[in-house]
């Protein structure tokens, strides 16, 4: 009888040394898959804008102009999710050429996500989710060709 009673209350502490060490991985998987799901959906948002703005820029303007109005629907649509867009981080190409009739512009977007709470002090690249997203929006075939360059 003395034996049953020096395990009282060994369950409640075994429960919690197992709960804390299977929840402790668990939360952080879940912290990164909700960074990556957020900028998997900015990345996706971003494309669609991008291309959208440069197909639908005002007429007289250049090329380049259309581009930077691309990049910043991009940007603005990263920032939403809170991710940092940088200009080489998104490629827009044109078939067979920008702002002419019956062309298709594919906006592509390629970011890397990084592991939440991983220190530097580890050294080397700290690991990250590469990420990328692609959008093609056609230009039309009975549109008016934009654009001076």
């Amino acid at each position: 009888m003395n034996r049953a009673r020096d395990e009282r209350g060994s369950a409640v502490v075994e429960f919690s040394w197992l709960a804390l060490l299977l929840m402790v991985p668990l939360i952080y998987v879940m912290l990164a898959v909700f960074d990556v799901q957020r900028a998997s959906y900015g990345a996706t948002a971003a494309t669609r804008a991008a291309g959208r703005a440069f197909v639908i820029v005002p007429a007289g303007l250049s090329e380049d102009e259309a581009r930077s109005r691309a990049f910043e629907a991009a940007r603005l649509a990263m920032k939403d999710q809170g991710v940092q867009l940088t200009s080489d981080q998104l490629t827009i190409s044109c078939d067979p050429a920008c702002l002419e009739p019956g062309s298709t512009v594919t906006v592509t977007l390629a970011t890397d996500v990084p592991l939440p709470f991983i220190p530097d002090a580890l050294g080397g690249e700290p690991p990250a989710i590469h990420l990328s997203a692609s959008h093609t929006e056609p230009y039309g075939d009975y549109r008016e060709a934009k654009g001076n360059g």
